[in-house]
């Protein structure tokens, strides 16, 4: 019987079939490499685009951690929301670790922000720093007033002592004490009071940089007019050398008030007021400054300008005329009253 061959489908060569999966795997890993380059080039554009945010914006960053803070980025507009905006901002946190820590603190993120540029904020951009200007001449009360109202700050604060606050514009951060703030400002008195005192005239018949904080306080008081400071000093102290009373309306103001709007012009009567603070009533400075006087209020006191003048009156224009005699004053006196009767 004869026998019956088996037919059998040729096989490929070893080396074909081989040849053919590296192909394949070839294939496999070009189309990763690109997708790959694919979602970073998006990943990048993503990462360096301008953000959403319109207009340039003060935020608070809390502590929190990744979650809470994109969460604040995204509900204020800085980032992008969606899942895709979450998932590069914490692989560019990841990637990016050793620029540094996220710090908590109120930042400014400029309009149209990018992700890259926000990160580097919340790295190394410093905190909003808010203002607060203490003008001179300002009482205790009024600087109290000031403090208690500026926003930002955190609780309350007590009055300081009269003329212990040295009047200029302070910066401080959000969330920061109050007392705090204003133990900077009084700092910032004491040292500056008792520098000037160092450089002082050394013919003023001053005891200590009190009494010059208080000479200085009328002078703040006194005149608005930065060229008159040091003649009005040189008034003050030179009817303090004669032992004349300084006679200064703003001390009876203080007496009536201390340091309060006194709301009304002064009458006769109110320079009879009792109180140690009235120079018509009591010869030498008074027990203490009434009011913060500023920089150039102390140096006036300090250095004050060379003159026998003893009175000086108000001249209508914002100044004062000054005299060294009673009967020169009277005139100036007499010239104010005839030039303003019909006021």
């Amino acid at each position: 019987m004869a026998s019956k061959r088996q037919s059998r489908t040729p096989r490929p060569p070893a080396k074909q079939g081989k040849f053919f999966l590296l192909k394949w795997l070839a294939g496999l890993f070009s189309l990763c490499l690109l997708g790959l380059a694919a979602i970073s080039a998006l990943a990048w554009h993503d990462y360096t685009r301008p953000g959403p945010l319109a207009a340039g914006q003060d935020i608070v960053i809390h502590r929190g951690g990744y979650a809470a803070t994109l969460a604040t980025l995204q509900d204020t507009g800085v980032l992008p929301t969606g899942a895709w905006t979450g998932r590069l901002f914490q692989l560019s946190i990841a990637l990016t670790r050793g620029e540094g820590q996220i710090h908590a603190a109120e930042l400014h993120f400029p309009a149209q922000v990018s992700m890259r540029e926000t990160l580097w904020i919340l790295r190394h951009g410093k905190p909003v720093l808010h203002r607060l200007t203490i003008p001179e001449g300002l009482s205790a009360f009024d600087i109290t007033a000031l403090i208690q109202s500026a926003p930002f700050l955190t609780a309350a604060v007590s009055s300081p002592a009269e003329g212990s606050v040295l009047p200029e514009t302070y910066t401080y951060l959000r969330d920061e004490p109050r007392p705090e703030l204003l133990a900077r400002m009084q700092s910032n008195m004491a040292h500056t009071l008792v520098s000037i005192w160092r450089e002082r005239d050394s013919s003023l018949p001053l005891q200590g940089p009190e009494d010059l904080l208080v000479l200085a306080s009328l002078v703040e008081k006194e005149t608005a007019v930065p060229a008159e400071r040091p003649l009005v000093a040189r008034v003050l102290l030179n009817r303090l050398q004669k032992g004349m009373k300084l006679q200064t309306d703003p001390t009876v103001i203080y007496a009536l008030t201390q340091g309060r709007p006194l709301g009304r012009t002064l009458t006769h009567a109110d320079l009879q007021t009792p109180s140690p603070y009235n120079t018509y009533m009591n010869t030498g400075l008074p027990p203490g400054p009434i009011c913060s006087p500023g920089l150039a209020a102390l140096e006036a006191a300090a250095h004050p300008a060379q003159s026998d003048a003893l009175y000086f009156v108000a001249n209508g224009t914002g100044g004062h005329n000054f005299a060294a005699t009673l009967s020169e004053h009277n005139r100036n006196v007499s010239l104010f009253r005839t030039q303003h009767s019909g006021q």
